[in-house]
């Protein structure tokens, strides 16, 4: 399951996702509550979070954590990770 979270609206959300044609949700957090917990963000105040990514295995352990996302790398990065952690 692939989940995205933004410091949008559910309306901005919801457009973007649109206009992207995502195949998977977006959640909000505009009190940015989940991005103070991951370190996304330093303060509420932030106006937009770090790109940061977490890999969670199917037994809801963290396997990586990616901390430098290259947007037009990173979903590649990641489905090599996940082949490796198969083998």
């Amino acid at each position: 399951m692939i989940l995205g979270i933004s410091f949008d609206t559910v309306e901005d959300n919801a457009a973007f996702a649109k206009k992207q044609s995502l195949p998977f949700a977006l959640l909000c957090d505009t009190d940015r509550a989940m991005g103070l917990a991951y370190g996304a963000c330093k303060d509420a105040k932030a106006g937009y979070p770090q790109r940061v990514s977490f890999l969670i295995g199917k037994d809801g352990k963290l396997e990586q954590i990616y901390l430098k996302v290259k947007p037009a790398e990173h979903a590649q990065q990641v489905l090599d990770d996940i082949a490796k952690a198969k083998k």
